[in-house]
C-alpha cells in the first residue's frame, strides 16, 4: 500500500514479493514512476549467525556457515575451513585441496546458474529458468552422490573433508561437462542474445567502477563495472594458484560499462571458466587419505585470523578470534551480497520501478548472507 507526501508515494517491495530475492522490503520513494530513494529494510531472516557461533565449538559453526549463503553452501564452508587451517598452522593433504576445488567450483556454477535463470524469470524470461534449473539439479545429484546432501552439506572440515569423493566420481563429473560445456551456448541463445533482454538490462542500472569500489561492491558486481579483481587470482588461497583460468570482466558489449547486462554477462563467462578449472583439477587430482590431518580436538592457540575467498557472490570474509577455548571468542563474517545490496539506492535513482526489479537482481543478493 502506498503514502503519499506531497508529490511523491512511498511504496513496499516485500518482503513477500517474488521479485526480491528473498525476505527483503524496499522502502521505495517514486515520483510517478520515476524512483528518487530506496530504503532496504533488513533483518527478516536474522537467525544470529555470529552470536552462535560464540556459544558452539569450532566444528558446529561449520553447518552454520551452510545457512548464510545457502546457494553456495560450499564455499560458505570453504572460506571458514581455510581461515580456521590459516589459524592453527593445518596443513591439508593434496587431494584434500583438489576436492574443495571441485566442490567449489561446481557450486559456483550452480549458484550461478540460479542467479541466471531467476533473473530472466524477473524480467518475463520463463524457458530459460527452467532450462538452468534442471541442468542445477545433475550438479546436486553429485553433492547427493558425495555426501546425502543437496542443499546444505557439512561437508568441508578443517583439516580435511567429511567424505572422500564416491567411486568413479571423476567420470561422472566429466560426463556431466561433456553434457554441459554446449549448453551454455542453448542459454545464450534463449536468454543472452534475446532483444527483450538486451533492452531491460543494457545501459540500465550503471555501477561505474569507482562508486563499486567506494561501497566495497565485489565479485562478478565489482568485474562488471570492468575491475579484474578475483580472490582466487590475487590473494590465491588453496591451491588456486596451479590452475589457468581467465578473470571476466564487463565491456560494455551492449551498453554502458557496469550496467545490467554486464553483471549477467560476467556471470555466464565465469560458468565457462569454472568448467575450465574443473577440468584441469579431475585430471591431476592425487590418490590420499582425506581424514588424515583432521586434529582430534579443535583447540586452537590465543589469537586472531582473517581469511578472504572468493564464493559466486564476491569477496567472502571470516574473523575468527580465539581464546584458547574449544569456543570462539569471536567470529565475524564479512558478507559480499551485503556490500551489493548497500549501493541499490545509489544505483537505482531515476528508473522506473520495473527497472529497480532488473536492478536488484543483477546483483545477485542472498539474504540468508546479509542477515546473517
Amino acid at each position: 500500500m502506498g503514502i503519499v507526501q506531497g508529490d511523491q508515494m512511498i511504496l513496499n517491495i516485500g518482503p513477500q514479493h517474488p521479485s526480491t530475492h528473498g525476505v527483503l522490503r524496499l522502502e521505495v520513494r517514486t515520483d510517478g514512476e520515476i524512483v528518487s530513494e530506496i530504503k532496504p529494510h533488513l533483518g527478516y531472516l536474522h537467525r544470529c549467525f555470529e552470536k552462535h557461533s560464540e556459544n558452539v565449538t569450532y566444528e558446529q559453526v561449520i553447518p552454520f556457515t551452510d545457512r548464510c549463503d545457502y546457494l553456495a553452501s560450499m564455499n560458505s564452508n570453504f572460506g571458514y575451513v581455510v581461515a580456521m587451517e590459516e589459524l592453527m598452522e593445518i596443513k591439508v593433504p593434496e587431494r584434500v585441496d583438489y576436492i574443495r576445488i571441485i566442490m567449489g567450483e561446481l557450486n559456483r556454477i550452480a549458484s550461478h546458474l540460479l542467479a541466471l535463470g531467476v533473473y530472466g524469470l524477473d524480467i518475463g524470461a520463463f524457458t530459460p529458468f527452467l532450462y538452468m534449473f534442471r541442468d542445477r539439479e545433475r550438479i546436486l545429484d553429485m553433492f547427493e552422490l558425495t555426501c546425502g546432501a543437496r542443499l546444505l552439506y557439512n561437508y568441508m572440515w578443517v583439516g580435511g573433508v567429511s567424505h572422500d569423493l564416491p567411486k568413479d566420481f571423476e567420470k561422472i563429473c566429466i560426463g556431466f561437462l561433456d553434457y554441459f560445456e554446449p549448453q551454455i551456448k542453448e542459454y545464450n541463445n534463449l536468454l543472452t542474445y534475446n532483444k527483450i533482454f538486451i533492452e531491460r538490462t543494457a545501459d540500465v542500472g550503471v555501477i561505474p567502477a569507482d562508486v563499486a569500489v567506494s561501497y566495497g561492491v565485489t565479485g562478478p558486481n565489482l568485474r562488471g563495472s570492468g575491475v579484474k579483481w578475483d580472490v582466487r587470482k590475487d590473494e590465491p588461497y588453496s591451491i588456486y594458484d596451479r590452475f589457468e583460468f581467465d578473470i571476466p570482466v564487463g565491456e560494455g558489449q551492449f551498453g554502458t560499462l557496469g550496467d545490467c547486462f554486464d553483471r549477467y554477462w560476467v556471470r555466464m563467462l565465469e560458468i565457462s571458466q569454472s568448467v575450465k578449472i574443473l577440468r584441469q583439477a579431475l585430471k591431476d587430482i592425487p590418490d590420499g587419505n582425506v581424514h588424515q590431518a583432521l586434529p582430534k580436538k579443535i583447540r586452537p592457540p590465543k589469537g586472531s585470523v582473517y581469511r578472504r575467498t572468493e564464493s559466486p557472490r564476491g569477496d567472502l570474509g571470516y574473523y575468527i578470534v580465539s581464546d584458547g577455548t574449544p569456543v570462539p571468542y569471536r567470529v565475524k563474517m564479512r558478507s559480499p551480497a551485503f556490500t551489493a545490496l548497500s549501493c541499490l539506492d545509489e544505483v537505482s535513482r531515476g528508473w522506473m520501478i520495473s527497472d529497480v526489479i532488473a536492478i536488484l537482481g543483477s546483483l545477485d543478493i542472498v539474504l540468508g548472507e546479509i542477515d546473517r
